[in-house]
């Protein structure tokens, strides 16, 4: 009976995907993929790393700007690393953005995506989620894709109380259940759409569901208690200085950060060790001015808390850690590092000086 059961939900559901599929720009509608056209694997790929720890509303843009400027996969595999870190600058987790590269190289050195997800799986930076969901949405595998919306919606379909992240292992159980031989890709974009934008976190539209008449936890009225989640651990905070110098010509001094770790393989501004206790470091000899107030930004483990220390340099001035970079452009900056210029350049150190 369970099978049958679900084989109702399944085509309940890509019945109301076919009428309510969202647009999105790395998507081909339900219409063109039943007229045998395939979505692009790049586009599909890209969309996906992109969305990782990250909403639709914040990747859109980001999307056009490197499809437009990298059309293909072979193009972003010749682009420079330089340039591509620059444009992920304010999508955050700048791991994805050096994986993302590797991946595309890989790609091009074997002549394309692999259509498997075993294959997938092979490549740098893709894990079991996107493995599937490339599978699924590219080639129409039978692979079930599980992601924050997907676990909202099996915890309520099925009623799960074992609160997340301990029940990710059995709503992925259970959600390989619904999937279906046939349009797989299909229903995995169906369920995403379905969590973001009915299924939602809070004040969910239980009245124009279309899986309502499944639904335990609407059965039941548990829908605004599920799913459950463990408390949050505590984070810490850490602390620092960033130092902000200006040369007579108007040129930053930044630093290249080293290519793993956080904020890897992104230009930003010198700076302390961040700890409970940093250890100033300078990085070149100068008349610095701490400004007032602190750069907060907070990171997936840590909150951050920065002083920022300002100097004008001299024209000759040589310094120990970074270089002057006279095309200097905020906008690629990761945030935290946009957010100390911000700081920086409230002050009067840094006004245009007086040529009288």
């Amino acid at each position: 009976m369970r099978d049958e059961i679900e084989t109702l939900e399944a085509a309940a559901l890509l019945r109301w995907y076919d009428q309510s599929a969202r647009v999105l720009p790395w998507r081909i509608s339900p219409g063109d993929r039943a007229a045998g056209l395939r979505a692009d694997p790049y586009r599909v790929w890209l969309s996906e790393v992109m969305l990782q720890q990250t909403t639709v509303a914040a990747v859109k843009d980001y999307f056009h700007r490197f499809t437009t400027r990298w059309p293909t996969v072979e193009a972003l595999a010749a682009a420079q690393d330089a340039e591509v870190m620059a444009e992920w600058a304010g999508l955050g987790y700048y791991a994805r953005a050096r994986n993302l590269l590797a991946c595309a190289r890989a790609v091009v050195a074997i002549g394309g995506f692999p259509s498997d997800r075993a294959g997938l799986r092979a490549l740098p930076g893709i894990g079991a989620y996107t493995s599937a969901a490339i599978a699924a949405i590219v080639w129409d595998h039978p692979e079930t894709v599980v992601d924050g919306n997907v676990e909202r919606v099996v915890a309520r379909l099925m009623a799960v109380a074992d609160p997340l992240p301990q029940s990710k292992s059995k709503l992925a159980t259970l959600a390989e259940r619904y999937t279906p031989q046939q349009r797989a890709g299909d229903f995995a974009q169906a369920m995403m759409d379905l969590g973001a934008t009915i299924c939602t976190t809070r004040k969910p539209k239980c009245e124009v569901c279309p899986l309502s008449g499944f639904c335990i936890a609407y059965a039941q009225d548990l829908t605004h208690s599920l799913p459950a989640k463990s408390p949050k651990a505590t984070k810490p905070t850490r602390r620092g200085i960033a130092y902000v110098a200006i040369r007579s010509d108007g040129a930053p001094l930044l630093e290249l950060r080293p290519p793993k770790g956080l904020l890897g393989g992104m230009i930003g501004w010198p700076g302390s060790d961040w700890s409970d206790a940093p250890t100033p470091a300078p990085p070149l000899t100068a008349d610095w001015s701490h400004l007032p107030g602190l750069v907060k930004h907070t990171f997936t483990h840590f909150h951050l808390e920065l002083s920022v220390a300002i100097a004008r340099a001299a024209q000759d001035a040589v310094p120990l850690i970074g270089a002057f970079d006279p095309g200097f452009d905020p906008g690629s900056l990761p945030t935290v590092m946009r957010k100390v210029w911000d700081h920086a350049t409230t002050g009067d150190l840094f006004a245009p000086q007086s040529q009288g």
